[in-house]
């Protein structure tokens, strides 16, 4: 869903649960400058989770802008998404930024992204970042010829299964479920 370079996030929904899953590879060009990146988290008490794609300044600014939002609409993952959505796009600082977020809070998953976008995915899964489509393949699979497999075991299998195809990915895999 995105051509960013360096980052892979998956989230799946699957028996009333969500899983956001990550990769920990930060790279600068061609070089890998770390492995274990924590690019999902949660916010807002662990009653959200979220996976960025972008720089790591974006992601920080982003994460608590969204925080921000959650707290003011007590919540709401749907108001808060698309408020931050309008902030994104129409603010003159942050629409420099490059970024994708996934967020959820363990039945809705949401796209966000500085054009403005807030995308309810129609299928329990959706990836963004240089991976993100590999592991979204593997996702929608996991999810139609697995059944026994959690939205955990599915997010994390996916995620590995695009490190082994996208360089900008590794194994280094962070989970959070809700």
């Amino acid at each position: 869903m995105s051509s960013f370079k360096g980052t892979t996030i998956v989230a799946v929904r699957k028996d009333g649960h969500v899983a956001i899953a990550g990769d920990g590879q930060v790279t600068a060009g061609d070089t890998i400058l770390k492995s274990n990146a924590h690019k999902v988290r949660t916010l807002y008490d662990g009653k959200v989770i979220t996976g960025f794609a972008g720089t790591t300044a974006d992601a920080f600014t982003l994460f608590e802008l969204f925080e921000t939002k959650l707290k003011q609409f007590n919540g709401d993952l749907t108001r808060s998404a698309v408020e931050l959505a309008k902030q994104w796009r129409v603010d003159k600082q942050l629409r420099q930024l490059e970024a994708m977020m996934l967020v959820s809070d363990g039945k809705r998953i949401f796209l966000i992204n500085g054009a403005g976008d807030v995308v309810d995915p129609e299928r329990d899964a959706i990836g963004i970042g240089s991976g993100g489509n590999y592991a979204l393949s593997a996702a929608l699979a996991y999810l139609e010829a697995s059944p026994t497999m959690s939205a955990e075991q599915i997010a994390r299998k996916s995620v590995e299964i695009a490190a082994k195809l996208c360089i900008y990915t590794d194994d280094s895999i962070n989970v959070e479920v809700l």
